[in-house]
């Protein structure tokens, strides 16, 4: 007990603990992990930050060879090269692409890793899918609703396994959190949610035109999407300042939590999306993403409501970027680094704390901007997907909740944009009643690339 509170600390319990004993400890909460014996063939496709974070959360948790790493960036591309060599069991230094093309050509590969940009995402991934790779997509797995069709059909016709990096669904605390507070009845009937971030996070610069440098394909790396004049590199922050090549702070950062919530509610496809917003405050930069959000996500009795703010405070500030479930008996707060259960009418709280492994991983204390305490999760995300494939079963982010979760934010940007509420017929692929928004679903190539086809 601390403060009255009942408090979950599995720190302690994973500090000098086998690897062997912490899998296992998981069957607990639903997660029968085996370590398959074999060595992964394994590519990455962009090699920036996440990219990167990926792959090396991979390499501790199975036996990887990475034989190749595509980037259009020379100098991104060279860097990753030295540091997966040093990360390896072999100390071999992949081989190096800037065109993905030539790399899956060579059909040599067990899984590829997709740490893109979010334009290149589907094509990369069904690319990946017909060279015979299993894959693990970053989120959010597509920039319109018909291209995540296309991934969910392409994954079933190769069939092989996709593998979402929406990760919060292995992320330990909210696991034991979903099996002792909501499976466990403490809040009751469940009959509003809501999520937020309140991050600063949107890039508001503007910056001039400029050449682009000799080490940078400027036109690979727009591929499919329009192309912008060129004003600096737009690795790890700037791009994302861009509808272009996503679907802003929404896309980003609701698709996560959103995910979390139906995952934990066992929701599917919502029966309504609405939403409005724009760019109220920050007006000065180029950005053309909205600053203020807020969406509502319908399902029977129960409506699930985000919002996001890149300027101000935060509703509540120890939960800045979280979801807060409502039930009759108590309400329940998470986040990436805890979670709060507050009971109605009396009774302890109990209180949920983040999982770190710093002392069994002690090479993530110098791993240049690792997220630490996103790092446990997405090892068990990694295990998870190895087993999938192992098992020939669908893991616990497959491609259709990512195409769900990716495509309920879309279609929020979407009404928005519309400004009136929407509802998506996953059969038919249309919005009902409604062939303007319908014409939404599929943005435009640029030339040469082809939209890839849902059917």
């Amino acid at each position: 007990m601390e403060d009255s509170k009942i408090h979950f600390d599995r720190r302690k319990f994973i500090k000098g603990t086998s690897a062997a004993m912490v899998l296992s400890s998981f069957g607990a909460y639903g997660l029968d992990f085996e370590l398959p014996k074999k060595t992964w063939r394994v590519g990455l496709i962009g090699t920036g930050w996440y990219g990167k974070s990926d792959l090396f959360r991979l390499i501790q948790v199975a036996d990887v060879e990475v034989i190749s790493l595509c980037d259009v960036d020379e100098h991104l591309l060279t860097e990753a090269a030295e540091l997966v060599s040093k990360r390896q069991k072999s100390g071999k230094k992949p081989k190096l692409y800037s065109d993905y093309r030539k790399m899956l050509a060579k059909k040599d590969l067990d899984i590829v890793l997709i740490g893109s940009p979010d334009h290149w995402h589907a094509l990369q991934c069904i690319d990946a899918l017909k060279a015979g790779a299993h894959v693990y997509v970053q989120k959010p797995i597509s920039v319109d609703v018909l291209e995540g069709e296309a991934m969910v059909a392409a994954a079933r016709k190769y069939n092989k396994v996709v593998q979402v990096g929406t990760q919060r669904k292995s992320t330990p605390h909210l696991i034991d959190v979903k099996k002792q507070i909501v499976e466990g009845g403490l809040l009751g009937k469940i009959s509003h949610v809501e999520m937020c971030c309140y991050y600063h996070m949107r890039a508001n610069d503007n910056p001039s035109v400029q050449p682009v440098p000799e080490y940078f394909d400027y036109d690979m790396w727009t591929g499919p999407a329009p192309l912008r004049p060129y004003d600096g590199l737009p690795h790890r922050r700037w791009w994302r300042a861009f509808m272009e090549y996503g679907n802003g702070i929404t896309g980003d950062m609701c698709v996560h939590m959103l995910d979390t919530v139906r995952w934990m509610l066992d929701l599917g496809w919502p029966k309504r999306i609405s939403a409005t917003g724009g760019i109220y405050v920050q007006k000065e930069s180029k950005s053309n993403i909205a600053d203020t959000q807020t969406a509502i996500f319908e399902y029977e009795e129960l409506n699930c409501v985000w919002n996001h703010r890149t300027w101000g405070t935060p509703a509540d500030p120890e939960y800045p970027w979280s979801f807060k479930l409502y039930g009759e008996k108590g309400t329940l707060s998470g986040s990436t680094m805890k979670a709060d259960f507050v009971p109605h009418g009396g009774g302890d709280p109990i209180h949920f704390d983040v999982l770190y492994e710093k002392e069994k991983y002690p090479e993530d204390l110098t791993e240049k901007d690792i997220e630490l305490n996103a790092a446990p999760a997405t090892r068990l995300h990694m295990i998870d997907f190895l087993n999938a494939i192992e098992n020939g079963t669908r893991p616990v982010a497959d491609i259709e909740e990512g195409h769900i979760s990716t495509a309920s934010c879309i279609l929020a940007n979407l009404a928005m944009q519309t400004k009136r509420p929407l509802v998506y017929d996953p059969k038919n692929k249309i919005i009902i009643d409604d062939e303007e928004a319908t014409q939404l679903l599929k943005r435009d190539y640029r030339g040469p690339w082809v939209h890839p086809d849902k059917s």
